[in-house]
């Protein structure tokens, strides 16, 4: 397995940080035969190894990695990011492994890339590329289909692989790539990737949360809304407003006297929106959201904007990505129409 990589093109790179990735540069010097391209620069030819064992599940299942263990693999999602990675391999290495969720192959490969950069330990970077949701650097690389792996060092883009490959060749191809990184003067140093629980809050933020830890719900609803006015797309600051709302409903309610209310009267909107409300605080998600989709099919048309309004409140408390929130929010689509 080589690679190709001209040192003397070294000033692509600033090319290729605002998003001039060419695909003539990925696609050329023949890499269409087994995904590889032919030839590699005699002084690389011993380059060091990684060892092949890291990537055992590249081309085969393999098991999940101890979740504790520090990766660098990182997701690329949106064109600034991946500007952002391309820019990053002025640093050193950056590995773009292209995939795509119905692609068995392509995850497997995605899995052993993961795993040989992990064993760089800093060295190098992976970026993880979902090409169903960023097609646009399918595109920059010349890429037609996944799994496919493109090797950026300096801005200069060249194909390591396209289709399953094993890992032992895999594995020799990333030393090669380590190789051509320590010629260019590139020596990686990349910070490991922090897990979310890991990551300081900022500091609106933080203040919420200890007004929250000590009851003070005026205190955090007043954090998390100055975090908004100043970066109205602050999404966790929302949706930790809208939680502090949600306690705030809830404070004063009693669920015995508000179940009573629903149940005398199934009509009685405001009693209806206060037991939702503490089936959600309780935990009990899914009749939170049934309830409120049975009272939006039974109010008249004069109401049904307030119901869907309480329950896109709702949603948003939950997660958008919640299992029973795609579910619920389905039900509301069909009973919109």
């Amino acid at each position: 397995m080589s690679i190709i990589f001209d040192p003397a093109d070294r000033g692509a790179s600033q090319n290729a940080a605002q998003g001039n990735v060419a695909q003539g540069d990925a696609a050329q010097n023949g890499a269409a035969q087994n995904g590889v391209a032919q030839e590699i620069p005699a002084s690389v030819r011993n380059a060091m190894e990684l060892n092949p064992n890291a990537a055992q599940s590249a081309g085969a299942q393999g098991g999940e990695q101890t979740p504790s263990a520090p990766t660098w693999r990182y997701e690329v999602n949106t064109p600034e990011e991946f500007q952002k990675f391309v820019q990053l391999s002025s640093q050193g290495a950056v590995i773009f492994a292209l995939y795509a969720p119905h692609s068995p192959s392509s995850l497997q490969m995605l899995e052993g890339v993961q795993k040989l950069v992990d064993s760089a330990a800093g060295t190098m970077i992976c970026a993880a590329v979902d090409v169903t949701k960023l097609p646009e650097a399918a595109q920059a690389f010349g890429v037609s289909g996944v799994p496919a792996g493109v090797a950026v060092l300096a801005g200069r883009p060249a194909p390591i692989y396209t289709g399953p490959v094993s890992a032992e060749d895999l594995g020799d191809v990333l030393s090669q790539v380590l190789q051509l990184a320590a010629q260019y003067q590139l020596p990686g140093g990349f910070d490991p990737v922090v897990p979310d629980d890991e990551k300081p809050l900022p500091p609106l933020h933080a203040e919420a949360v200890a007004a929250l830890d000590r009851g003070d719900l005026e205190g955090a609803r007043a954090a998390y809304r100055k975090a908004i006015s100043e970066n109205p797309g602050d999404k966790e600051a929302k949706l930790g407003l809208e939680q502090v709302e949600l306690l705030a409903r809830v404070k004063d309610l009693d669920l015995a006297t508000e179940r009573a209310a629903a149940a005398a009267d199934p009509m009685n909107i405001d009693a209806a929106f206060n037991v939702a409300d503490l089936d959600l605080v309780g935990g009990h998600v899914e009749d939170a959201y049934n309830r409120l989709l049975r009272l939006f099919s039974a109010v008249g048309p004069d109401d049904k904007a307030r119901v869907r309004e309480r329950l896109v409140q709702l949603f948003d408390v939950v997660g958008a990505s919640d299992p029973r929130t795609v579910k619920a929010r389905a039900a509301l689509t069909m009973a919109l129409f």
